[in-house]
């Protein structure tokens, strides 16, 4: 059953936030493929008016379904969202720059809202923010917003591609672009994770759109015979014993001690009440899968300052996990420490009574990432080796094939991205052809090991921070910002400022 739930494992290692748990199905190999967050049954609090939203107004644009093809079915049309911030909006006349952030896959609203550095640098650049959202995803559902249609088939589904949505938001752009009279006006593109691979891509495949792209932890190399599939669990493997010894030693030899128990007469019981799992459900691969799910994304999101992006979660988060491990107070009892540390993520704000490991809610709408994992964002990262807090595992393609044809009726294209838009020999190859893009990667990221880590030309820039996390540059500021992040978003204004200039001085010198 454990190969199995392995199966299934890249499905929560890349969206790259989605997967938080499984829940039980009927397809063969265990589990379905599911975007979703595990529900914890809490004590009931007044809820607050969230109030009126000022940070963006929201816009529809009518979409085009295919882009690349001329027959009948290519010219259906779907409502594709986007959301708009003109407060500090210099005006077409000034030329002044639109700032486009490349939507993931989920709903946008959730991506705008955790993307504060664009609203916190938009005064000083006098410039216009748009986040658009990716179709499939959020509202903007093709085929009459029907998700029980859009979602049905891969005839349906088959409309989902990245190369689609970079289309999408190139369309969008000229399109909107002309609408405000502001033709001449510089473009840049912002993206996060997936959405910074799209901005990272959009550069090379819309040169003529966007003058320039910051693409935050965008694991653009974590494709087969490039990235080892090894480096996303090392790298959280790290990440643990950098901090703690002990940490990592008491992780690493949980799983052989809850799978013993689960066996045991009476030990899924125990390990129901160890912790804290609802009475409708117990499973030792759910469980295990819950508690790697916990680690990976507290790594991943290992941020200098308190967060409420996938759940809410402390300042370095990681520290605190191995606290809970480390603390005397639990002595030798390895599941009260697994709790503790669990208890960082899933539960930091002490609301919990019980986690529902059969309940699968996709509160940000990524449940379709499964179908883009099956068909072109073939991304292996499941290999775990001896050294590695989790079991010993080795990246299985096949496997993966296996699933992907049973659940979606479809063979994955594994070459697919690296023909499409490269990777192989990137460094060679980009500083040909490629200008203006930003990459930054936080060394405690997962996804950094995929990442563009060191400086292609003069203006392709890496920025490396090793203290970093996934995008945390692409965060809100705040005042408890460490220096080192100050600096890296300080880098990335000049630099941005740099191509504006550039930009300005050309259309000048064209006039």
């Amino acid at each position: 059953m454990r190969i199995e739930a392995n199966l299934i494992l890249f499905f929560w290692a890349f969206s790259i936030f989605s997967c938080l748990c499984f829940s039980v199905s009927s397809v063969n190999f265990g589990y379905r493929f599911h975007s979703s967050a595990i529900k914890a049954e809490q004590v009931k609090l007044p809820r607050k008016s969230s109030g009126t939203n000022k940070l963006y107004k929201t816009k529809y644009f009518t979409q085009i379904l295919d882009h690349f093809n001329f027959n009948p079915k290519s010219y259906q049309k779907f409502q594709h969202r986007y959301l708009i911030n003109d407060t500090y909006w210099g005006g077409p006349k000034k030329n002044s720059p639109i700032f486009v952030y490349t939507g993931n896959e989920g709903d946008i609203e959730w991506f705008a809202q955790n993307t504060g550095f664009m609203f916190d640098i938009a005064p000083h650049f006098q410039a216009l923010l748009v986040f658009i959202e990716h179709r499939f995803y959020g509202k903007s559902i093709p085929f009459g917003g029907d998700k029980d249609v859009a979602y049905s088939n891969a005839s349906t589904l088959g409309y989902l591609t990245s190369t689609q949505a970079l289309a999408d938001y190139a369309t969008l752009i000229i399109d909107l672009k002309k609408n405000l009279t502001a033709v001449d006006a510089p473009v840049v593109v912002v993206g996060g994770s997936y959405g910074g691979m799209l901005a990272s891509w959009f550069r090379l495949k819309y040169p003529h759109v966007a003058i320039g792209a910051l693409a935050s932890s965008a694991p653009i190399l974590n494709f087969e015979n490039i990235t080892s599939p090894y480096s996303f669990n090392n790298i959280i493997t790290q990440d643990f014993r950098s901090e703690s010894e002990n940490c990592y030693k008491v992780i690493k030899g949980s799983w052989k001690k809850i799978e013993d128990t689960g066996k045991q007469s009476g030990g899924l019981e125990l390990l129901r009440k160890s912790f804290r799992i609802c009475k409708n459900f117990i499973d030792v691969d759910v469980l295990e899968s819950w508690l790697e799910t916990a680690f990976a994304y507290t790594a991943m999101t290992d941020y200098p300052t308190p967060s409420n992006f996938l759940n809410p979660m402390p300042a370095y988060p990681v520290k605190q996990m191995c606290k809970a491990i480390d603390d005397p107070k639990s002595g030798n009892d390895t599941f009260a420490k697994l709790y503790g540390a669990a208890s960082v993520y899933y539960n930091y704000s002490g609301t919990a009574t019980c986690f529902n490991l059969a309940y699968s809610p996709d509160p940000h709408g990524l449940d379709m990432w499964s179908w883009q994992a099956c068909t072109e964002m073939i991304m292996p990262t499941s290999g775990s080796n001896k050294e590695s807090i989790f079991p010993e595992n080795q990246w299985n393609y096949s496997r993966r094939a296996a699933g992907c044809k049973a659940f979606y009726g479809v063979h994955p294209r594994p070459n697919w991205i690296t023909t499409e838009f490269g990777g192989h020999d990137i460094y060679r190859v980009l500083k040909r052809y490629g200008s203006n893009m930003i990459f930054f990667n936080g060394l405690r990221d997962p996804w950094s090991g995929g990442g563009v880590l060191k400086n292609i030309s003069k203006t392709i820039v890496a920025i490396v921070a090793e203290q970093g996390a996934h995008h945390v540059d692409l965060r809100f500021a705040t005042k408890d910002d460490p220096k080192w992040l100050r600096d890296v978003r300080q880098m990335e204004i000049n630099i941005i400022s740099d191509w504006i200039s550039q930009y300005y001085h050309d259309l000048a010198h064209q006039s």
